[in-house]
Formats: structure tokens, sequence, C-alpha cells
């Protein structure tokens, strides 16, 4: 985690770097592997599930950066519950587009399997930034 410390006449602001995030860099790579899922779904599902599934995924790595631009740790948690919001919707809508057999099984297995770990460093960054 990078942090900066800037002193104001009032109060410390924490500059972050959310680009050296690993859960950044990482949903980053998810939003590309989305965006090629929904490039095969079926004309009819381009303002359906697929708007849904490329805004949940986007929604992901643009909470941590808006997160981390917060001045208080409680805002850069609560951000960061956001984008875990996003990723459970994410798995929900890609578990969706499978059984409607827009996306091969085995690319929904690692699909879930990077959401999971995902998921899990996101929840494990909130709760330290809580204690």
């Amino acid at each position: 985690m990078t942090q900066t410390k800037t002193k104001t006449k009032a109060k410390t602001k924490i500059l972050r770097d959310f680009r050296k995030y690993d859960i950044w860099i990482d949903s980053m790579e998810l939003v590309d592997d989305i965006y090629t899922f929904v490039k095969v779904f079926p004309s009819n599902e381009k303002y359906g599930l697929c708007s849904q599934i490329t805004q949940s995924a986007v929604s992901i790595p643009s909470n941590i950066a808006e997160g981390a631009s917060r001045n208080s740790e409680k805002d850069f948690a609560r951000f960061l519950e956001i984008a875990l919001g996003s990723t459970f919707e994410l798995e929900t809508q890609i578990i969706i587009a499978s059984k409607r057999k827009y996306i091969p099984e085995g690319s929904l297995e690692v699909t879930v399997q990077k959401l999971s770990s995902l998921l899990k460093r996101i929840y494990g960054l909130r709760r330290k930034i809580i204690n």
C-alpha cells in the first residue's frame, strides 16, 4: 500500500496511489477479460446482461481508485465495500451468462477463481484499514 501524507493548516491529507494496489491492477485485467467475453454475446443482450456485466466489472477498479482518493480511512473502506459488492454482482452475472451458454464452462471457472482471489484481497485490505 502506497501512501503519502501531506500537511495542510487544518489536517493531514493522505495521498494514495491507487495504481500501485495489486487489487486495482488485477481488477483492471479482469475488466479486459470481461470485455473479451461479452464480444461474443448475442446482440439482443447488448443492453441487458452485457451492459450489466461490463458495468459491474468496471465498477470494481473504479471504486478502488475513488476510495483511494478519500481523506479518511473510513471513506476508503466504504468504497472498498462497494467494490466488494460489485465483485459479487459480477460473479452472479457471469454465472447467469454461463447458464445461457454465452461463456464456455472452462472460462467461467477461471474467472470465478480470479474473482474469488480478488474478493479475498479486497476484503483483507478493508479489514486492515478498519482495524
